[in-house]
């Protein structure tokens, strides 16, 4: 599936990018299925290997989606290839954002989970690049547009960010304050965070400025979990607090031992 966006480049001229995603792995439910969480990998990485992870998770109410973010050169790698949701740079607060990668992961992710039933509840999580991700998802279901200014169309119930960031944190504040709409979403959105304390290749600071960051902006559902002597890496401790988060905020009928 691919995605077209526009970019301003020099002068009047328009550039047209075009995101092509690589392969989904589902991970079905093996209970009564009660909500859906499309799960979003790290740098480099693909649906596969967070496929086999998840599935053998103690949550067999959850129907698990895990795309493939497109190949693309991405900056931190010298130009580099490879799978990423979207182009970035050396880490730092003032870094510019790729809001037309975002915009089209996404979108991407709020098609996947379109189709789901009416009755289930809808969640996005992932990991590093895939947990800025699904944090940027969070903002634009708040704000009710991607950053392009598209309607967001997905009524998301869950969020989950372990070892990531928050892209547009800067600016975040100041537009959920800007309508009554967005802070009520914001206020209502349950969020869980986790990162490491070791973490040398997301700084642990990057987690906490994050949840910092929308909790300032009105996001008050916000949970975040530091872990002694984690990397950039999960733990089974880490994914047993996940289970139990999901469990309770989205009513699941409980976990299988």
């Amino acid at each position: 599936m691919s995605y077209s966006s526009h970019s301003i480049g020099s002068g009047s001229r328009t550039a047209r990018r075009t995101f092509e995603f690589g392969r989904t792995h589902v991970v079905r439910p093996k209970g009564k299925h009660q909500a859906t969480i499309v799960w979003l990998h790290g740098l480099g990485d693909n649906g596969s290997s967070w496929s086999q992870l998840l599935e053998n998770l103690p949550l067999p109410n959850i129907k698990w989606i895990c795309p493939t973010a497109p190949t693309r050169p991405v900056a931190v790698l010298g130009g580099f290839p490879c799978t990423a949701w979207f182009d970035m740079g050396e880490l730092s607060e003032d870094g510019p954002d790729d809001l037309d990668g975002l915009d089209a992961s996404a979108a991407h992710i709020a098609n996947l989970l379109s189709t789901e039933p009416a009755d289930v509840k809808l969640g996005v999580g992932g990991f590093s690049m895939g947990a800025a991700t699904a944090l940027y998802s969070a903002t634009c279901y708040s704000l009710g547009k991607y950053g392009n200014g598209n309607l967001y169309p997905v009524n998301l119930r869950a969020v989950v960010g372990l070892s990531g960031w928050l892209p547009g944190s800067r600016s975040l504040r100041s537009k959920i304050e800007g309508s009554h709409e967005a802070a009520r979403r914001a206020a209502s959105l349950p969020i869980m965070l986790c990162h490491g304390i070791s973490d040398e290749v997301v700084a642990y600071n990057y987690g906490e400025r994050s949840a910092h960051s929308l909790s300032s902006a009105g996001f008050r559902c916000l949970t975040f979990k530091a872990y002694d002597g984690l990397g950039h890496y999960t733990v089974p401790k880490e994914m047993d607090e996940v289970c139990t988060w999901l469990t309770g905020r989205l009513g699941l009928e409980g976990c299988r031992s």
